[in-house]
């Protein structure tokens, strides 16, 4: 535990506001849900390795008194008195992932044993940051909670599937045998400013090839659907489950039910940056899913929540960013990492 912004126990004094710690806070995901924390009036604890989370990405924060940061690997426990704890410590791209994937299935159980001991601890709520790639490659369309999924437990997406199942396994278990009061949102393809360039998923990709003038490179036909959520819409998602007064226990599906296919995206964001790239083919990737549409039922009906923002809406304020992080003052195009 070392390299802390501020000293963390000088935000660690019981209040009226609730200590929440964000572990992978640094991330893409996690430095917005700092931001909306730290914006309701809450002191955040950010804990992150930077192993895809960037130094950039809280340096905004700092302003605020009621911000610190731990830099610390969840896979080693950690002890801390806090209110709620919010679990989004894990790289979600298949190339941060597969680049060593024993670490990234010891970040989904270990990482989670150790927080979810850390709420038996402390009697804290705690939320799981958990994907819809435990449907695998579905055969159900779109994917309500209750599928069970068609995932491949000895491929190259696996430490991720798994690791992810697991870690739903585990709250479940804890809820049963603690009480630990629990909440998991199963993620749907998100995007929108501060992810990484080097990112490797598929808007990322698209947008940075596009800016640079690089073919656009579709794995596959390109009819493979995917549905994109603006992260503002999923931020919102999660505080809504985090602070539902109703017991929910068991996933919730988040994302955005619009469907696209992965060529049509492309089309878009060549025509949105007016980009001369063109389209290129390669092979479809291992296990890659050929559909993939959320089912949200169930966060209409007790989260009061959907999307509101447009793909082409978010795809905007998403290639402004990377036009930012990609451009040196002398105009010329570079690749941030």
């Amino acid at each position: 535990m070392n390299m802390a912004f501020k000293s963390a126990h000088l935000s660690l004094k019981h209040t009226d506001k609730r200590i929440i710690l964000v572990a992978g806070g640094a991330g893409f995901l996690g430095s917005h849900l700092c931001e909306r924390l730290l914006q309701d009036g809450h002191e955040v604890v950010c804990v992150d390795d930077f192993s895809t989370g960037r130094m950039e990405n809280l340096w905004h924060l700092l302003r605020f008194d009621t911000f610190s940061f731990i830099r610390h690997d969840i896979v080693a426990s950690i002890d801390l008195p806090v209110d709620e704890i919010y679990n989004l410590a894990c790289p979600a791209s298949p190339p941060h992932y597969q680049a060593d994937p024993i670490h990234t299935m010891k970040t989904c159980v270990f990482g989670s044993l150790n927080l979810l001991e850390l709420a038996v601890h402390h009697q804290a709520r705690i939320f799981q940051a958990s994907t819809s790639e435990i449907y695998g490659d579905p055969q159900v369309h779109p994917q309500p909670e209750g599928y069970w999924g068609h995932v491949n437990s000895f491929g190259p997406r696996s430490c991720y599937d798994e690791g992810k199942r697991s870690a739903e396994t585990l709250f479940h278990d804890f809820h049963l045998k603690y009480g630990v009061d629990i909440r998991i949102a199963r993620i749907f393809n998100t995007y929108g400013p501060r992810m990484r360039p080097d990112d490797g998923r598929v808007i990322s990709n698209f947008i940075v090839q596009a800016l640079k003038g690089q073919d656009i490179t579709v794995y596959g036909d390109g009819s493979q659907t995917r549905s994109f959520c603006y992260v503002d819409d999923l931020i919102e998602g999660f505080i809504r489950l985090m602070g539902s007064p109703s017991p929910i226990h068991t996933p919730v599906n988040l994302g955005n039910p619009g469907e696209f296919t992965v060529r049509d995206l492309a089309e878009q964001i060549i025509a949105m940056t007016g980009s001369s790239s063109k389209i290129v083919h390669k092979p479809l990737p291992v296990d890659d899913p050929r559909q993939r549409r959320p089912d949200i039922t169930v966060a209409k009906r007790e989260l009061n929540w959907e999307p509101t923002v447009a793909l082409a809406e978010g795809l905007k304020s998403t290639a402004a960013y990377f036009e930012r992080q990609l451009v040196r003052p002398s105009g010329e195009l570079v690749e941030v990492a």
